[in-house]
């Protein structure tokens, strides 16, 4: 059958025609202004017939949804733009960097976290698109999460992974109009949580110094404090590192001093009421220690909260949570925060005696603290833990301890399947006997 004619041979009247030719033209209009400016531009040819891009219209699948077609094509128009950010931000190029952003919001965020990344030693930079581009409620505006791997201060380190929001204006090349803050992972309440949310250097201009096993930064009201802090930093990882698990220390420990502020921002505002730092893992293997507002002028307490921390970063492994061997996590690290000293002079020593005293039942695996106890009961628990830790290393020695440790907390094996194997004796004597032991150090 031949355009304008019916199956009976008869003309049909032009006004059908016209009628029949509008409504095609309004379906297509309608169609256009739903989908990104990546379809309008495939139907906008060039001189040679190419598409203004200057390449040939790639041939689609026909049976594909015409707006997942132009979503992945925008995606890859920004992760176009994404690759050049990233080796601007590698070559010291802030105005690469920011380049990419239309908006003044975008723009100084961007420049506070090009400013914080070099100032950390930013070596290793990747930023990509994740899925694809989802309306953001303004026609020619696109919410796209951007996945972002990076390393700091060594090139070969195992990246860090996170996921960040970010909104875009759609048109001839795109333009950020808004970054958010990492979020904390769906998994942050379990065991397998490795993006804890809003990172320092997404929330703050920071400035560091780097060590040979450290690197300390703080925001810039603090600036001055570095040199003492890495001092003592380096003194802190030099003890830490003799507990690594598998043998093999952080390639640099990451140390970040809060202010009042950056205590309640950093990470989320994850920190704990009742603590004065936090070692946090971000994935990739690595743990970073966030020491409390004011903390460094805790005398002697600050050099055992800094052993204490890094040796968290040290032992620890991807995706811990607390579980029934936290008396063995925190009492390794007070165990290294003491450094040898005699239990005598173990600052928490009384309120473990007034626990003991009271109404401990004898257990380890029920020890990790909990919202509301007070502080006298949170150190006592932490005391606890250290005197049973002591109690193994100087039964077993540290070879064995760690052994033991591994087993526990990095292949999570319980203490009654492991105990014999590794210590030659049952969990059940060994728990009764370290419980006797407590009692009498605390007499």
């Amino acid at each position: 059958m031949t355009h304008g004619e019916s199956e009976g041979g008869t003309t049909r009247p032009a006004r059908a025609w016209w009628w029949l030719w509008a409504s095609l033209l309004m379906v297509v209009l309608l169609v256009a202004c739903t989908l990104p400016a990546a379809v309008v531009l495939m139907m906008d040819t060039g001189r040679d017939g190419e598409t203004s891009t200057g390449a040939a219209a790639p041939t689609e699948d026909p049976t594909e949804n015409p707006t997942t077609v132009a979503a992945r094509q925008l995606a890859e128009r920004i992760g176009e733009l994404l690759n050049r950010q990233s080796a601007a931000l590698l070559a010291g190029d802030r105005a690469g960097f920011l380049a990419i952003a239309e908006s003044d919001t975008a723009r100084t965020e961007l420049r506070r976290r090009y400013d914080s990344l070099q100032a950390l030693r930013v070596t290793r930079w990747s930023a990509r698109p994740s899925g694809l581009p989802t309306g953001a409620g303004t026609p020619g505006e696109w919410r796209m999460p951007v996945s972002i791997d990076y390393c700091l201060v060594l090139r070969g380190c195992q990246p860090t992974s996170i996921v960040i929001d970010t909104r875009w204006r759609d048109g001839p090349e795109p333009r950020l109009l808004e970054i958010e803050k990492s979020k904390p992972s769906p998994s942050v309440l379990g065991p397998h949580s490795e993006q804890p949310g809003s990172m320092p250097w997404e929330v703050s201009e920071l400035t560091s110094v780097v060590g040979q096993r450290t690197i300390v930064a703080t925001v810039r009201e603090h600036r001055e404090l570095l040199p003492i802090l890495l001092l003592r930093a380096e003194a802190a990882a030099r003890v830490a590192d003799r507990y690594a698990v598998d043998g093999t220390p952080p390639d640099r420990y990451r140390i970040f001093y809060a202010g009042e502020k950056e205590w309640r921002t950093w990470y989320g505002g994850a920190q704990s009421y009742w603590g004065d730092g936090l070692a946090i893992g971000i994935g990739g293997g690595h743990h970073e220690v966030v020491l409390g507002p004011e903390s460094l002028y805790y005398g002697d307490y600050f050099d055992q909260l800094l052993r204490h921390e890094l040796t968290h970063a040290a032992t620890l492994p991807d995706g811990y949570w607390e579980d029934p061997a936290w008396w063995l996590v925190d009492g390794l690290a007070e165990h290294a925060a003491a450094d040898g000293e005699p239990v005598a002079r173990y600052p928490v020593l009384t309120q473990t005696r007034r626990l003991v005293r009271g109404d401990w039942n004898g257990k380890l695996d029920d020890l990790y603290p909990i919202e509301g106890m007070s502080d006298d009961e949170v150190n006592g628990r932490y005391g606890i833990a250290y005197l049973a830790v002591r109690y193994f290393a100087d039964r077993f020695g540290e070879e064995k301890l760690l052994a033991f440790f591994k087993a526990a907390v990095h292949d999570r094996r319980p203490a009654a399947q492991i105990a014999e194997e590794i210590l030659g004796a049952p969990w059940s004597e060994l728990q009764a006997e370290c419980a006797t032991q407590i009692r009498a150090a605390v007499r």
